[in-house]
């Protein structure tokens, strides 16, 4: 899947949300999507997903199916869980049976005869991360999945991602929890300034560096998570001993 000189605005003579997008997404991969609130992860996304069209540039390669969960999933509709995902089965041409499977790893199985509206932000999440698998998609776009889950399920899914990729899908992820950090060959790319670039070609071949920093302790963890929605890479030691800080490093 291809990006091509991708620029987008939601209004006309609107300020650019994206300005100059290229990227290649490759089927076998999950990339997380990276950048500060505001710089434009989900709008990335949306036009990933479809949901949305380039007003520049081109988007080409995507797979014919789809998967996407928003951020906040739209709870306020007059179907249980289990009849909302019945039903959205059924728009896609699928038995009513292909979501369950779907729904047992990812702990749903008591919520299904509950309301929509009347789910936690958790469980509704869930109900919007199986109706984005029940395809089995060839592209898989996810927008911030793991807000609001439990522990159980928040440990389940970079697995059950990691899973998807191997079997071919292109999964592409924005989250700020750092739940897939242990994923193997996870590629990033980094939303800033109007633009998207791969945390790997973002600096020249040879102009790596590792950083050290001291910080005091109790702005450690803040600091790790603000270089960590950049895009880079931290390790977060605590202090040993007597040494009076907490170090991080990162490689960028």
């Amino acid at each position: 899947m291809r990006l091509e000189h991708v620029a987008f605005r939601y209004r006309r003579r609107a300020p650019w949300v994206l300005k100059d997008v290229s990227l290649t997404l490759t089927p076998g991969q999950v990339t997380e999507v990276t950048g500060r609130n505001g710089a434009g992860k989900s709008t990335l996304l949306r036009l990933l997903a479809g949901l949305r069209a380039p007003c520049r540039g081109d988007i080409t390669g995507r797979p014919a199916r789809i998967g996407y969960a928003p951020e906040r999933f739209p709870a306020d509709q007059p179907f249980t869980a289990g009849d909302y995902l019945d039903h959205m089965a059924a728009v896609r041409g699928l038995p009513a049976t292909a979501w369950r499977a779907w729904a047992d790893r990812l702990g749903l199985g008591r919520l299904l005869q509950v309301r929509l509206p009347d789910l936690s932000k958790g469980s509704a999440q869930k109900v919007g991360l199986v109706q984005a698998l029940t395809a089995h998609p060839g592209l898989l776009v996810l927008d911030e999945p793991f807000a609001g889950l439990d522990p159980a399920t928040r440990s389940a899914l970079p697995p059950l991602l990691g899973e998807l990729a191997r079997a071919g899908s292109t999964v592409v992820v924005s989250d700020h929890q750092r739940c897939l950090e242990h994923l193997p060959a996870l590629h990033r790319v980094h939303v800033a300034g109007g633009t998207a670039v791969s945390v790997e070609t973002a600096a020249p071949s040879g102009a790596m560096a590792v950083l050290e920093v001291a910080v005091a302790a109790g702005e450690a963890e803040a600091l790790a998570a603000e270089l960590r929605a950049r895009g880079h890479p931290v390790h977060l030691r605590q202090p040993a001993g007597p040494r009076p800080f907490g170090s991080g490093e990162n490689t960028g």
